[in-house]
């Protein structure tokens, strides 16, 4: 009588031991990282933060000391004080330049997104003639430095009486904004699917109809994006306020370089309305950055 023999299962997998020689090592997956390189990545994002959050810091630390702080950083430790804001609220243009900022930041912000949104939207949903020729010349204007546009535009706005004028200015930050915006907001559309769109014509929507009811509220990380865009556009551009506008109706950017002239400027002033101008780009920011990655990714998966 033979007795039955039971054979236990031979290893598999990679850390198997072969009869050949010792067993192969593990392979680390894609997105595993060993420890070291776990720590010297973790360094490296930590190094870099700091590298970007210093020049800030730095500018509100200086603001908080006398008008010598700068030259003298340990001078404001011992007067720290918040006299320099007092200053720039009260004894200048600063609300009057704020003011200026708020409305033609505002109006680009919403003529942008309108814009953008609706030229993305026609051409990724029709196909009229010269749709592609549209985008390219969006295109095209992005490659033409600053310089060169002062000229004619300024001539158009004069043409048209819009010099020294916000929405001669709305409208010229509007042809640097739109462009870039209406080719994201175009990537955007074309991840939405398009039975959406027949859906409401099934209902009986019109076209903008459709568009504003069902489509406007799913595109919502790609306007957030558009909004910012535009935003930061008109808040922190210098060339063409200076050029376009008078004294009376100077902007934050611009009305900043009255505290520096030829022969000196007043860092205790710049500072601190450089903190002030930095507060309205950080709460749109914040309103804005839930919505800013994926309005960004999906805005560049199609063109």
């Amino acid at each position: 009588m033979t007795s039955a023999t039971t054979h236990s299962p031979a290893p598999t997998g990679a850390l198997a031991k072969t009869a050949d020689g010792p067993r192969p090592k593990k392979v680390r997956g894609r997105e595993e990282r060993s420890p070291l390189a776990s720590v010297a990545l973790h360094g490296t994002l930590i190094v870099a933060s700091l590298i970007a959050a210093f020049p800030v810091v730095w500018i509100f630390f200086i603001s908080l000391g006398p008008k010598t702080a700068w030259q003298s950083p340990g001078e404001v430790l011992g007067n720290l004080s918040l006299d320099n804001y007092a200053k720039v609220l009260t004894d200048t243009d600063f609300p009057q330049w704020f003011g200026a900022s708020v409305i033609v930041a505002g109006g680009t912000t919403l003529l942008g997104v309108f814009l953008a949104a609706t030229a993305g939207y026609a051409v990724s949903r029709m196909r009229f003639p010269g749709h592609r020729q549209l985008m390219w010349s969006f295109l095209v204007t992005q490659m033409f430095p600053m310089a060169v546009l002062i000229v004619p535009l300024y001539e158009l706005l004069a043409r048209f009486d819009l010099i020294d004028n916000y929405l001669g200015l709305i409208l010229t930050y509007a042809t640097t904004a739109v462009p870039f915006c209406a080719w994201m907001m175009k990537g955007y559309f074309d991840t939405i699917p398009h039975e959406i769109d027949e859906a409401g014509r099934v209902d009986g929507l019109t076209p903008f109809g459709t568009f504003w009811r069902l489509i406007v509220p799913l595109a919502k990380p790609g306007l957030a994006v558009t909004a910012f865009y535009s935003f930061l556009t008109a808040w922190g551009e210098v060339a063409y306020a200076s050029q376009f506008m008078g004294a009376d109706h100077y902007t934050l950017a611009v009305g900043i370089r009255t505290f520096a002239t030829e022969s000196r400027a007043d860092w205790a002033m710049m500072t601190a309305a450089s903190v002030i101008i930095l507060v309205p780009a950080t709460l749109v920011f914040l309103l804005v950055q839930r919505n800013l990655v994926s309005g960004l990714t999906a805005g560049g998966t199609k063109s």
